[in-house]
């Protein structure tokens, strides 16, 4: 689970061999000078001979590496582009200090503006790239320069909602990303690699129950990033402030061409942003493609095996040539990307083959309810009838006990023999008749009464196919008190029937074979690999194993339900 989660981080730790440089004029220590005191670096790359001015291709980059940066650059020249890839803040040339997260609004704003004043620029600019860079995209078009024209983010992270906490819950499985990329003016992989050490911070965490604000003194290393972060466990002005928010994308006009995968650590993130922006703007030109690709694969256009899983064969694109045929199509009047025959493309896993729907609801096509229901004898089911009368589900967690963890949610490998069964409620359908593609995100609403203030929830969902196997389709991380609103926490009335949606989950779409079942693991998040929280209605960040005191008691009611959208409902 680590290594893959900790991926998010590592866009920048490809290296290249350096390129050949004949044919072009590069400038690779362009110096850009800000009207607000901050100097940022870039490099320029133009095809030899063409005196017309061009459009600009921009990647913004916080991975800083010279000869990547230089193949970037010549890639887009080649394709009829200057090329840029501008450093951000305090990185490779930039003699300010790194502050990630905090003035890409700011700061890609200059850039544009300072690109539109070349005299080989064309006025026009057309930004692409992922994780990082795809967030700067995005905080770019919070104050949207009239030069920029159209935004490619691949992956990209929303700070305070992907990263460094999901839901509202802090995760460390990415705890030093903040030393990767503030350490120096590149990256510090030494630290990002010293897998060991963040193994043994995490286990020592975990076991000592110490206050989550406490894990970098038992590092042995002030984290003063995570420190700032862990001060803002709402989603409030200082996250709000880094990307458009609510009716701030109203305003965002421009074609948007979104590439995540049903994989991707950060896919809340990418789809946050799509539903956001027609949510707001409803004729918005936002397109998505997404398939069976994790953080990388995105960003490539997948791989032939993904964690166990044989990708189907049409479901492997490429990215970087459909981001420039969406350039070609915004920028120069080409040709629409092939693939993108409606808004929403989406691979069909397991039945190689491509879907297009207007919406992520159509996406869905027959919406069913599973209600979390129970049958004499004690089983557990998802089951498409409403109980007339609600009955409740009895879970109980020690949170103070320290041997066994709750919740194994990460899809590594997708596919399993067997899953852990030692915790956590699971809910089963009856196997499908026939085979049934089941698209769209893992949603719907719990019903729980606790005898404590608040809690961490996680849902899985498997298909158990005929032959036993468990294929990981989708899951959710969420904390209780932010359900309605990750802006402002709600705590929860011990001894009361409360409510909590959920929709921020992992879209996928999979043709399950005849025979199958569904099958929804309900836990408690506990487990080293992110905030325990402890339910006293304290910042979780302060709370203590001390805290833990009775077991969390909670009562499902039957009434909760998850909704999935099928092909058919005839199954």
């Amino acid at each position: 689970m680590l290594c893959l989660l900790i991926s998010l981080s590592g866009f920048g730790q490809q290296k290249p061999d350096l390129p050949d440089t004949t044919g072009y004029q590069i400038q690779d220590s362009v110096m850009i000078k800000t009207n607000y005191g901050i100097t940022l670096s870039a490099v320029v790359v133009r095809k030899k001979g063409v005196r017309h001015k061009l459009p600009a291709a921009l990647l913004y980059f916080i991975y800083s590496n010279a000869n990547r940066s230089l193949t970037e650059a010549k890639y887009a020249a080649d394709h009829g582009y200057v090329g840029i890839v501008a450093d951000a803040r305090g990185k490779r040339l930039s003699p300010d200090k790194p502050e990630p997260y905090e003035h890409e609004v700011k700061d890609v704003h200059a850039v544009i503006d300072w690109i539109t004043m070349q005299p080989w620029s064309d006025g026009s600019v057309g930004m692409y790239g992922g994780s990082y860079s795809g967030f700067a995209q995005w905080a770019a078009a919070k104050n949207l320069h009239p030069a920029l024209k159209t935004i490619v983010p691949y992956v990209a992270a929303i700070p305070g909602l992907g990263l460094p906490m999901e839901n509202n819950v802090f995760l460390t499985a990415n705890y030093q990303w903040a030393f990767y990329v503030t350490n120096n003016k590149y990256t510090d992989e030494a630290v990002n690699n010293d897998n060991a050490r963040w193994r043994r911070m995490r286990s020592k965490w975990w076991e000592s129950g110490a206050a989550y604000n406490r894990i970098d003194s038992i590092d042995g290393t002030d984290n003063p990033w995570l420190q700032k972060w862990l001060s803002h466990p709402d989603y409030d002005d200082y996250w709000q402030s880094m990307v458009p928010y609510k009716k701030d994308f109203k305003n965002i006009n421009i074609p948007v061409l979104t590439i995540t995968g049903y994989y991707d650590d950060g896919q809340v993130s990418a789809l946050e942003y799509l539903r956001e922006h027609y949510k707001f703007n409803p004729g918005a030109e936002h397109y998505l493609i997404i398939g069976p690709y994790d953080h990388f694969g995105a960003q490539r256009g997948g791989s032939a095996d993904l964690r166990g899983y044989k990708v189907d064969s049409l479901a492997l694109i490429n990215t970087r040539q459909i981001t420039f045929q969406w350039l070609d199509y915004v920028l120069k009047g080409g040709k629409k990307p092939e693939l993108l025959k409606d808004k929403i493309n989406f691979e069909i896993m397991g039945a190689n083959t491509w879907k297009h729907a207007r919406s992520l609801e159509k996406m869905q096509g027959n919406e069913v309810r599973f209600y979390l229901d129970s049958i004499p004898g004690g089983a557990l089911v998802l089951s498409e009838k409403r109980p007339l009368k609600p009955d409740f589900v009895y879970q109980k967690v020690d949170l103070g006990e320290r041997k066994s963890y709750n919740n194994d949610y990460y899809p590594d490998p997708i596919i399993k023999k067997q899953i852990d069964s030692s915790n956590g409620l699971f809910f089963m359908t009856r196997p499908f008749e026939k085979a049934v593609s089941v698209s769209g995100a893992l949603q719907g609403q719990l019903k729980a009464v606790i005898n404590k203030k608040d809690m961490d929830v996680g849902l899985v969902l498997y298909e158990i196919t005929p032959d036993g196997s468990y294929f990981q389709l989708s899951y959710y991380l969420g904390r209780a008190s932010y359900a309605k609103d990750m802006s402002k926490r709600k705590l929860l009335m011990p001894g009361k029937l409360e409510t909590i949606p959920f929709y921020r989950s992992r879209l996928f779409s999979k043709q399950l074979q005849k025979g199958s079942k569904l099958l929804l693991v309900l836990n408690i998040d506990k487990n080293p690999f992110a905030q325990i929280n402890y339910g006293t209605g304290k910042d979780v960040s302060f709370e203590t194993v001390k805290d833990a005191g009775d077991p969390l008691e909670i009562r499902w009611s039957t009434h909760s339900y998850i909704k999935l959208g099928f092909s058919d409902t005839d199954f």
